[in-house]
């Protein structure tokens, strides 16, 4: 018998009803072990045909659903953590709003959740449908890869990812920054303790858009990225060696032109892929890594070659919720 666990789902109104429908109904109806409550966050007003949708799914579930509409748009970040906090079990799974879990993606989870607090796993890149796969993220599996990957980037898919409801309280839940909510709390998670693992196996396909590239810099971006790596320098999760690394390739990234960012990015993810691989060096501190990619790119632990250029990162404006 699996740990009974919640499914957690936040939507907005820049949400499509299309996309959303088949999001739930992946992560519930299809299921070869589904969840034992759906938590359903409404940040904020949505259009009648978006609340359409939403009514129809919350009647048609065959799982109970706890439906919290918030009366304004706040942010993802807060509710998210609107929706830990109305969760019934400690174990939470992480769905986005258009993206399609695979069938067997919790009977693979939930076997892994029982020793750790936050579990992710690889995904696959689809732009109009799955069957057109445009790319494929596997995350780094090892624990100790794991944590040294994140003072770099960000070591889980989050669409993937299933944790302990209890780690996430103990870290200070996802608090509020645009577009980086995800990494900042994996990495208190970790800083914390929390035991951590990947599986490599893709068990969602992750939706991208064709502006990917463009909508990952500008000023707003680089506003939250600065924020992020002064708390990790602060709470000592980095160096400062690192904390300058970071800002240097990380802020850089964002201020490039985006089609200098889509022409990089397969020579930097070739590069730090080779210093992840190399075990570091004592007592000499770990090599410094090349220009790594936007958040949500995920360092693959075979050849990057075998994943196609015309991957794309994730579309990062659905994070923000204005």
């Amino acid at each position: 018998m699996h740990e009974p666990f919640s499914l957690l789902v936040s939507v907005y109104d820049g949400d499509r009803p299309d996309y959303l429908s088949r999001a739930f109904r992946s992560a519930v109806d299809d299921q070869t072990v589904r969840p034992d409550q759906v938590i359903i966050i409404r940040d904020g007003p949505v259009r009648d045909e978006l609340a359409g949708c939403l009514d129809e799914l919350r009647c048609s579930s065959p799982v109970p659903v706890t439906f919290i509409p918030l009366e304004r748009n706040g942010g993802l970040g807060p509710a998210l953590d609107r929706g830990v906090a109305a969760s019934w079990f400690d174990v939470i799974a992480r769905q986005d709003a258009d993206d399609v879990s695979m069938p067997h993606r919790f009977e693979v989870e939930l076997p892994l959740i029982q020793d750790a607090d936050i579990v992710g796993a690889g995904l696959l890149e689809f732009v109009t449908d799955i069957d057109d796969i445009v790319g494929q993220r596997i995350p780094p599996t090892d624990p100790i890869q794991i944590r040294r990957y994140a003072r770099m980037h960000d070591p889980f898919n989050h669409p993937t990812v299933v944790y302990r409801r209890r780690a996430v309280l103990a870290a200070g839940g996802y608090g509020e920054l645009p577009l980086m909510e995800d990494y900042a709390l994996f990495a208190r998670m970790l800083a914390a303790g929390a035991r951590a693992a990947n599986v490599a196996e893709p068990l969602v396909y992750y939706r991208v858009g064709p502006e990917a590239f463009k909508r990952r810099g500008g000023t707003g971006l680089l506003r939250s990225e600065l924020r992020l790596q002064r708390e990790f320098r602060r709470e000592g999760f980095t160096s400062t060696a690192e904390y300058v690394r970071n800002v240097a390739v990380r802020g850089g990234y964002r201020l490039i032109p985006w089609w200098c960012r889509r022409a990089v990015y397969r020579p930097m993810v070739a590069h730090y892929t080779e210093r992840l691989d190399q075990p570091p060096a004592a007592p000499a501190p770990e090599p410094a890594p090349g220009p790594e990619p936007a958040d949500g790119e995920r360092v693959p632990e075979w050849d990057y070659r075998q994943t196609p250029a015309a991957s794309l990162g994730p579309d990062q404006p659905r994070s923000v919720r204005s």
